[in-house]
């Protein structure tokens, strides 16, 4: 492990006793949310593995699935590229997973990780205990400069015991999945929050001139569109948890867009007004900047912009 990788598993190891945020449609989804962002701004790595865990949690209530234990790390490892492929076999002593997942946040950092893994023809969710020494990071699967201490690593698994947690795809077919999906977007909205005080301190210090200030009125219009947006999914989700109305996924690809856009404006006009300076002289916003790169890229671009046009094309309500 790195040394970026020690600090933020030890930072989001003491934060576990501070992760008990409500769940999604519980009536509370934008405190949920704003504890999320508030994590983020500070640091976005450290809100990554909280986000997983946060996620995990809520999935597990929603699928009836077995209660983390106090002081358990949990990851969501659902990737699901073409290759390399996790199996799942049904044995008479319970399911095993074998094979290797990558894009696995918290290799190291996680205790326990709900999976996604192929059973015959059909993909299903698992809980792992990542404990039983039948797993391993793969090392040097996570080269990353942007978003290193998040460690996003593969992982072998070798016959590892495993729960299955609902029924064959039921964990994208629930509500809860869409759901979840925005509060990516709320730590994507607070990275980008801990970027644009950089330019704000600077503007409060006297030393903007027009341009910077220019700027910052950019920034802050932006952020504000991404605040008042995510509020709003927030009052819509606990007004229809099991999203009767099937507004769901309609709903979580527009907030992710219009969050995405936001955070790239916020990129755009802080490194304008500010320059190479803070990249140089301030480590903690280099890194903020290098980590919310990397993780935006969590967003499919186009292709999710395609998605949504496509259910706007299929009869969903426009939001104009």
């Amino acid at each position: 492990m790195t040394a970026e990788i020690d600090r933020v598993t030890a930072a989001f190891t003491a934060r576990l006793g501070s992760l008990d945020l409500p769940l999604p449609g519980s009536g509370r989804t934008e405190q949920r949310w704003s504890g999320l962002a508030e994590l983020a701004r500070e640091d976005l790595a450290v809100a990554r593995l909280a986000e997983g865990h946060v996620d995990a949690v809520a999935i597990l209530a929603e699928l009836a699935g077995p209660a983390p234990r106090p002081g358990t790390r949990w990851g969501v490892w659902a990737a699901e590229p073409p290759h390399p492929v996790l199996g799942a076999e049904q044995r008479p002593d319970g399911w095993r997973l074998t094979g290797t997942k990558p894009w696995c946040s918290g290799a190291h950092a996680c205790t326990h990780a709900l999976v996604t893994a192929r059973a015959g023809e059909q993909r299903r969710l698992f809980a792992a205990d990542l404990g039983t020494g039948s797993t391993a990071p793969v090392e040097g699967t996570w080269p990353a400069v942007g978003m290193a201490g998040s460690d996003s690593g593969a992982v072998r698994f070798d016959a590892t015991p495993a729960v299955a947690v609902g029924a064959p795809g039921a964990y994208v077919e629930r509500p809860g999945f869409w759901h979840g999906a925005i509060g990516v977007a709320a730590c994507w909205y607070g990275g980008a929050t801990g970027i644009a005080d950089a330019l704000l301190a600077q503007a409060r210090a006297g030393r903007a001139d027009p341009h910077a200030l220019a700027h910052l009125g950019a920034v802050d219009a932006a952020l504000h569109a991404a605040a008042r947006t995510l509020t709003a999914a927030a009052r819509e989700v606990d007004a229809d948890p099991a999203d009767g109305a099937g507004h769901g996924q309609t709903r979580a690809r527009r907030v992710r867009a219009v969050v995405e856009a936001s955070c790239e404006e916020v990129l755009r006009h802080v490194g304008r007004a500010t320059g190479a300076g803070p990249h140089g002289r301030d480590a903690a916003f280099s890194r903020r900047v290098a980590d919310l790169t990397v993780y935006l890229r969590q967003s499919h671009a186009e292709r999710d912009l395609a998605a949504l046009g496509t259910l706007l094309a299929d009869g969903a309500e426009a939001s104009w």
